[in-house]
């Protein structure tokens, strides 16, 4: 038994990518739509650097196919600018903003921090107590929103489902066990970032799903992803969907995770300037998939 995979990328609207990865002429209001139906999954970039409204988030449900997956980018006010103080009311007005649209296509938060934002165990504590873990808990947080917001909501969660939320960390004082076991308590995934070297990198499980973005392998969000990088990154999301994890893996904490038989994986290419980020993510859910067979016949 082996977890779920959701290979795609982080964001869709892209100047360069037009008459390249988007066929010559097709309008603007129509390329998440097609990028759907290549792709399983796709990161909601916009959300990092505004709320979006309600009628975003239904018109892209809509865009979508059935089975499709979007990932949800925490927005930039509480981790850069309030740096996690006094953030109650400002995540209520995220999960108020529209995100119960996306109903079954919802998928995991993306909490991404700056670069010279350093490890404080209180003030993380405390934001990931807050983080919720179903639709019923992110309602009643929501419900909490503040008064500018009104007029710009959503507040019907539908069915009670699971969340999940992940954390990408960018400083060097992070690389400490007791982040980790933080994490592993709020069952909070640590990303795995590859950034071209430029930040820290690691790979210690601390949930039941692995999250995975990928910078670029050379050159931050420029250079592509060759054979040999797809094939070993095929490897690693092999590994960590089959329950395990990678050899060789970079650790920060000696104490392993918790045994599961399988975890779900999700992989975001972030490396658009150059459009390779879709055709890496196409090439690498082909590579994954080759792996899959090949175990499965012995090979």
């Amino acid at each position: 038994m082996s977890g779920a995979t959701y290979i795609g990328i982080s964001g869709w609207r892209y100047v360069p990518w037009r008459g390249k990865f988007y066929p010559p002429g097709l309008a603007q209001h129509r390329e998440l739509e097609y990028a759907a139906r290549q792709l399983p999954t796709i990161e909601i970039n916009g959300s990092f650097y505004s709320l979006q409204r309600p009628a975003s988030y239904a018109a892209w449900y809509a865009a979508t196919p059935p089975g499709f997956v979007f990932a949800v980018k925490g927005n930039r006010f509480l981790t850069h600018m309030l740096r996690l103080r006094d953030i109650e009311g400002p995540l209520a007005n995220v999960l108020a903003s529209g995100v119960f649209e996306l109903r079954e296509k919802l998928g995991p938060f993306l909490w991404q921090f700056p670069p010279n934002f350093a490890f404080e165990p209180e003030r993380f504590e405390r934001f990931l107590s807050l983080l919720p873990r179903d639709t019923d808990a992110a309602l009643a947080l929501a419900l909490r929103h503040e008064p500018r917001m009104e007029g710009r909501v959503w507040l019907e969660a539908g069915p009670r489902r699971p969340m999940r939320h992940a954390v990408e960390i960018r400083h060097a004082s992070f690389i400490d066990p007791d982040f980790i076991a933080m994490l592993r308590r709020h069952k909070v995934a640590l990303v795995v970032a590859d950034t071209a070297g430029r930040w820290p990198q690691y790979e210690d499980v601390t949930a039941d799903f692995v999250y995975v973005r990928l910078h670029g392998d050379k050159e931050l969000y420029a250079s592509g992803y060759g054979d040999e990088a797809t094939e070993r990154w095929a490897a690693r999301i092999r590994a960590w969907r089959d329950g395990g994890q990678p050899a060789g893996a970079r650790l920060i904490s000696p104490e392993p995770p918790p045994a599961l038989a399988a975890r779900d994986v999700y992989c975001y290419f972030d490396n658009d300037i150059k459009v390779h980020a879709p055709y890496d993510a196409r090439r690498l859910i082909e590579a994954v998939a080759e792996s899959s067979s090949d175990t499965s016949s012995g090979a």
